[in-house]
């Protein structure tokens, strides 16, 4: 077999359209894609975090644009779409990062307006998302889907099952559109983080934090946002052609521990 010349590890000149982008895993994923040359549509449902990202990322001389919407919101996500392909000319790369947690038994009297913005955030909003790039990823040579889930959505914990429903819900998306993309050369693949260091988990104290982690994890610490970026960049390289519908844990080792 000869050179496969053609197969890029480079996402230089690529627009990647991130959610969530105005902190966390999110804002750590645009870092990380402006760095590497590509163009950066940073998204979020507040203006002011993400234009700080947007800032950062211009500071340092590289490319993006902040872009406030609800991705909840099918009418907005599709407005906010066209306006990110009409400033960059396409889209190359999606990685829906948008996310909210929400922790209560099911017997709570809030459970029923938890679960349904839970789910929309966190998985619905995925398939407007999608739904909305795809005819522009269509047009990309190399075009890519890239969910983030979570280490719930290949368990589960107590107490948490809006957030362990649409986790299991992102990963089976991810599973049933990467069959359904896969003629097209569109791959679809899942990052399943484990405990890491975001906003979500900031209010755990840090020796709570520090116990599970040696407890629970074969690195023995909570892993960092940059970390969980990293894998994703690696799904979106042209050179990750052949790879589709599988969800990655990014856990430390967390999965693979025995309880």
């Amino acid at each position: 077999m000869g050179r496969v010349s053609k197969l890029s590890r480079s996402v230089s000149g690529k627009v990647v359209l991130v959610t969530g982008a105005g902190s966390g895993m999110g804002e750590a994923t645009a870092y990380v894609f402006s760095d590497e040359g590509a163009k950066v549509a940073a998204v979020d449902q507040n203006r002011e975090p993400v234009e700080r990202v947007v800032s950062a990322i211009s500071a340092a001389g590289n490319t993006a644009k902040a872009w406030a919407c609800d991705v909840s919101d099918r009418g907005a996500v599709d407005h906010m779409v066209e306006s990110v392909v009409a400033e960059f000319g396409g889209l190359d790369i999606l990685v829906n990062n948008a996310g909210i947690s929400a922790a209560l038994p099911l017997e709570s009297a809030e459970y029923d307006a938890a679960w349904a913005r839970v789910l929309a955030v966190n998985l619905t909003a995925m398939t407007h998302t999608i739904r909305a790039a795809l005819p522009h990823l269509r047009k990309s040579q190399s075009p890519r889907i890239i969910n983030i889930a979570s280490t719930e959505g290949l368990g589960a914990t107590a107490g948490n099952s809006p957030y362990t429903a649409a986790k299991h819900g992102v990963v089976g998306l991810t599973r049933s559109l990467a069959l359904e993309f896969g003629r097209e050369g569109i791959t679809v693949n899942c990052i399943c983080p484990g405990p890491i260091r975001t906003g979500m988990t900031e209010p755990i104290p840090e020796e709570m934090k520090e116990r599970y982690a040696r407890q629970r994890t074969a690195l023995r610490r909570y892993g960092l946002p940059e970390e969980v970026a990293q894998m994703t960049l690696s799904f979106a390289l042209p050179a990750a052609s052949f790879l589709t519908g599988v969800a990655v844990p990014v856990d430390g080792g967390l999965t693979i521990r025995r309880a």
